[in-house]
């Protein structure tokens, strides 16, 4: 289910402020948002504030005369495909439990025939009280979605839990809330980014990779239902929140990591670019530059996906394929050197670095183009595909 409407409820709180990043981005997205404020909401941001990031007029007041029938709490979420409540202080959650419908909000909550997602914001002691914590057993009973909350500094000075998901964060998990749980129950391992092999204390050997398509994937699989282990070399990217990562410098350290995971899981997918060669004597200290050539010696780095596909009870591997010439032949080549169900093909001149790419998919029934998009679209149209090849052969 894509999102394009949603009604975007803000309580009182000072977490509130996110609330208009929130729909600046939801806005951004092409999602059109209505924002409904409980009174207190609008102690710490202005209507006018919604209105002018949204397009349209905020309502706070069940008997609001905007509206023709006087039944705002039951037009305002008819059309929509969720309501998000951003902040949910304490107070509200509460009120969901019981039922209570003493504002429009809350009333609109109750009145509902979509989704409700909450991103509690409130004091650690509050988070951490007992009455919350059975309000939020009880709503995660009653099918809401709870997004959050984080821990880090408070606005009361405290540090802990309570903190509202900042505003990409919380997107990240309203888009995976709809997305189709084809992997649900599965536990799928990722590779991604460089490897890095040292020369000395200073200099080493890398490649490109941004590490964005082994991310994106792993995003993909965790929207997909599935419980993701990344095991990443070194990016600048933020790991997607729900994914439990592991951090590795070279590939005889990404082949400990992944033989080690890889018996527990049931899809590997290996989008890491490990470097081939490792350096067999690097220097403890930095080598002083001279006029003499420097001469390494290197040796081959262990094939880590060949190491995982070729045991006795394998995983469902998954591998990339990053060619310059003869693309699918060289691909499908390495698919069946390394007995692969599934190989994902790509031109390493457009995509290093780039933000979109196009993939050819090759598998024992032929080829399947993804045709150029952001990696992110990409990787959820391969996870949409492995989910299928998984479910035929290995269920």
């Amino acid at each position: 289910m894509e999102l394009k409407r949603i009604v975007l409820g803000v309580t009182g709180g000072v977490a509130a402020y996110k609330a208009a990043e929130l729909a600046r981005l939801l806005v951004k997205s092409g999602i059109d948002v209505q924002v409904v404020c409980t009174r207190a909401a609008l102690h710490f941001v202005g209507a006018a504030t919604f209105q002018a990031l949204t397009g349209h007029p905020v309502f706070t007041d069940l008997w609001d005369e905007r509206v023709d029938n006087g039944m705002a709490h039951i037009d305002l979420s008819r059309g929509a495909d969720a309501i998000v409540v951003a902040p949910a202080s304490a107070d509200f959650l509460a009120k969901l439990v019981q039922g209570r419908a003493d504002d429009l909000l809350s009333t609109l909550c109750l009145a509902r025939d979509c989704p409700l997602l909450v991103a509690p914001a409130m004091n650690r002691q509050m988070w951490e009280n007992p009455a919350t914590a059975r309000n939020l057993a009880q709503l995660l009973l009653d099918q809401v979605s709870v997004l959050g909350p984080d821990s880090g500094d408070q606005a009361c000075g405290e540090t802990g839990f309570g903190r509202m998901l900042e505003a990409e964060e919380l997107i990240e998990a309203m888009v995976a809330r709809f997305q189709p749980k084809r992997l649900n129950g599965l536990k799928v391992l990722v590779t991604a980014g460089p490897t890095y092999e040292a020369i000395d204390a200073v200099r080493g050997i890398t490649n490109s990779s941004s590490g964005k398509m082994g991310y994106a994937v792993a995003r993909a699989a965790l929207e997909a239902g599935a419980e993701v282990t990344l095991i990443s070399g070194p990016t600048c990217l933020t790991p997607p929140r729900a994914a439990r990562v592991i951090n590795i410098l070279g590939a005889q350290e990404m082949l400990v990591a992944v033989e080690k995971e890889a018996d527990n899981v049931d899809i590997f997918i290996s989008v890491a670019a490990v470097a081939d060669y490792y350096v067999l004597n690097p220097s403890e200290q930095k080598i002083k530059k001279d006029a003499h050539i420097l001469t390494l010696e290197l040796a081959p780095n262990p094939d880590i996906l060949a190491n995982i596909s070729s045991r006795q009870k394998p995983p469902f591997c998954v591998g990339f394929a990053a060619e310059s010439e003869n693309l699918e032949e060289y691909a499908e080549l390495k698919r069946r050197r390394k007995h692969l169900p599934l190989i994902v093909a790509n031109d390493v001149k457009e995509a290093v670095g780039a933000e979109e790419v196009q993939l050819i998919l090759l598998d024992e029934t032929g080829r399947h183009v993804l045709q150029k998009a952001d990696k992110l679209t990409q990787a959820r149209r391969l996870i949409s595909h492995v989910a299928q090849l998984y479910n035929t052969h290995y269920q």
